[in-house]
């Protein structure tokens, strides 16, 4: 048998060093960050990795349980067993570590990824943000636009998912159904208990995110954590706002989700609803 004891320590000193340093390996998934694109779950992700004892993945963009090569098709329903080892494999947990998770600002919106992740762990926890949903279709537009994905104007950009269908394509643009929450909390509650499910308002979160991550880390079942940085990742910078008309027209569109989500949750969101110019009224 092979030793590579170093000159001078003691068999008990080496035989004691694995067991009280050896890293336990992450053997299941407690939670996911599953959303919404745009509204900060790079920032979530990067509060989340600064806790001991949270594991998070070393590849953010993993998106283990909405690509569909890790779930191949069954003639009996959606479902086939995935190599799980492919998502396990990809932590590299610190000594520390309590509960481990993903964050996939995707899984919201894709039906498939919520099936896939309440079948693997019935008790996973869930954390989504939710932004003003103009805004986050802005945003999510001027990132599209800033890679050459997106040849269109925004307004332009909307009325083509309209003349489409707004539910038609769950990859690509989807301005407007990724802006639509009541449908994807709906199909969230239809899978998952309230009590696995933690909901934050994109707005107060980059306005006092340390008092939602209080509530954030109770929630996951850890102790809170001060000291935190805030590197204020993604933040989009825009050549230019939004206009008055393209405010007017897309909030047309979420009127009615936005009230459904207000009774959902019991919101109060005026500031996600278009207002009427004051030289408007005049």
């Amino acid at each position: 048998m092979q030793s590579d004891n170093k000159r001078g320590q003691t068999p008990a000193s080496t035989s004691a060093r694995p067991r009280l340093f050896r890293r336990r390996r992450v053997d299941h998934v407690d939670f996911v960050v599953a959303g919404v694109q745009k509204a900060g779950t790079t920032a979530i992700h990067d509060f989340l990795a600064q806790h001991p004892h949270i594991a998070l993945l070393r590849d953010q963009a993993l998106h283990f349980f909405d690509k569909e090569e890790h779930f191949g098709s069954s003639p009996t329903g959606p479902f086939t067993e995935a190599d799980y080892g492919i998502l396990l494999g990809n932590f590299d947990p610190g000594w520390r570590w309590r509960v481990a998770g993903e964050v996939t600002a995707d899984y919201l919106y894709y039906p498939r990824a919520l099936e896939r992740i309440a079948r693997y762990n019935p008790k996973m926890k869930l954390i989504i943000s939710l932004r003003n949903p103009v805004e986050r279709a802005f945003s999510q537009w001027n990132m599209r636009r800033d890679k050459g994905q997106e040849p269109l104007a925004f307004l332009d950009a909307i009325k083509r998912d309209q003349e489409i269908g707004i539910w038609q394509g769950p990859r690509g643009n989807a301005y407007l159904a990724r802006s639509l929450y009541a449908p994807q909390l709906e199909k969230v509650s239809q899978l998952f208990p309230r009590e696995q499910v933690f909901i934050i308002k994109y707005e107060n979160f980059r306005t006092d995110p340390f008092s939602l991550l209080d509530r954030m880390f109770d929630f996951l079942g850890v102790p809170r954590k001060s000291r935190l940085k805030n590197k204020q990742r993604n933040v989009g910078s825009y050549s230019r706002k939004l206009t008055s008309e393209e405010r007017e027209y897309a909030g047309g569109i979420f009127d009615e989700d936005i009230a459904k989500i207000e009774a959902l949750l019991g919101w109060d969101c005026p500031d996600w609803r278009f207002k009427t110019p004051v030289s408007a009224r005049a």
